[in-house]
């Protein structure tokens, strides 16, 4: 600034070279100021802060709300160098997204079922928490288009929603056992992945006795709690036959959370991923709209195990646990239900 004031301050005789580097010098030192201006911005915004180093974008050109659900923010940042898809809690420190972020790029190195891929999980500086992963263009359809098969010799529907999930947990087996690498959450609610070497104990005590745990204390719903203590005591009857080994899941499959890419391929989302019984992936079926298509072409991959009938309605009951716990009592009869239901089967 000095010399700046230097050469101002020259007197007529000052050279025209000299003169020249007025504006120059001061088109430097606006630019040093706006340079300046945007590091101190960046430094309040992490997000961009990512979009314009590692995300190698020189430039955001737009960004807009896209939804989200009920318990996160949902943003579309475009850019120089293409778009990015933003959460964003303002509550909730960043461990769950870091869950999400696991879960996301376990079932993205599967190379079966597409799904975003997660770049970066961090802190917002007024609090909460964010998520930077892949931006997928939806196509109209849902992803699970049926068609016909090619085999000249019957007509059974196909489902690459059906082919794809089953690819995936055909593909990813774990050698720790039952669990993942991190505890995640299941909507709003915490989801215990403790590594377990047996199915039976790890859905007993992880699953359902964790939600009868939650409904208990929350709810302070005895009966519900007891009565299904009494079915967990007692439900080794209903895996008899059946070979069960640890796939990864993406946990939490209902329709909001499935969709289909431009090319019409199927793209799921926002898991609550762990490894587990196969046939589990299926416990939100009741709001899925899994139809006959699905489980033909699902089978096909994963043959059914013996038994599957009988397993179907454990499944949902953790899932209605959890709606109770996160929505309310609306939820408790159809649990309830499904408990008693098993409780005469089992002769409990």
């Amino acid at each position: 600034m000095a010399n700046v004031a230097l050469l101002s301050a020259s007197s007529p005789s000052t050279s025209s070279a000299a003169a020249s580097l007025l504006p120059r010098r001061s088109a430097c030192l606006r630019r040093a100021a706006s340079k300046l201006s945007v590091v101190a911005a960046m430094g309040d915004d992490p997000i961009k802060e990512w979009i314009l180093t590692e995300g190698k974008a020189t430039k955001i050109t737009g960004t807009s709300s896209i939804g989200g659900g009920c318990i996160n923010a949902a943003q579309r940042y475009e850019t120089d160098a293409g778009s990015f898809f933003v959460k964003t809690n303002r509550r909730i420190g960043p461990a769950m997204f870091e869950g999400e972020a696991l879960g996301l790029k376990a079932m993205y190195d599967t190379k079966s079922i597409r799904v975003p891929l997660p770049y970066k999980v961090g802190s917002l500086p007024s609090g909460g928490s964010f998520i930077i992963m892949e931006f997928i263009q939806f196509g109209r359809s849902r992803g699970d288009q049926v068609t016909l098969s090619r085999n000249p010799f019957h007509t059974k529907k196909k489902s690459a929603l059906g082919r794809k999930l089953a690819e995936m947990h055909k593909a990813a087996k774990s050698d720790k056992g039952y669990g993942f690498y991190v505890e995640n959450t299941i909507g709003s609610t915490p989801q215990i992945n403790t590594w377990t070497a047996d199915w039976i104990e790890f859905y007993s005590k992880h699953r359902l006795g964790y939600q009868l745990e939650l409904i208990s204390q929350r709810f302070g719903d005895s009966a519900i709690y007891e009565k299904g203590q009494q079915l967990i005591e007692n439900i080794q009857p209903l895996f008899d036959g059946a070979v069960i080994e640890p796939c990864l899941l993406h946990g939490d499959l209902w329709s909001g959370n499935i969709s289909s890419d431009t090319n019409g391929d199927p793209v799921i989302l926002d898991p609550a991923c762990y490894y587990g019984h196969n046939e589990a992936e299926f416990g939100m079926s009741w709001c899925a709209g899994f139809g006959g298509a699905f489980y033909n072409s699902y089978f096909e991959v994963m043959p059914k195990q013996p038994g599957f009938e009988k397993r179907r309605d454990l499944y949902l009951l953790y899932h209605y646990l959890n709606h109770y716990n996160l929505f309310g009592s609306g939820y408790r009869s159809s649990a309830m239900s499904i408990i008693e239901d098993y409780l005469r089967m089992l002769k409990a």
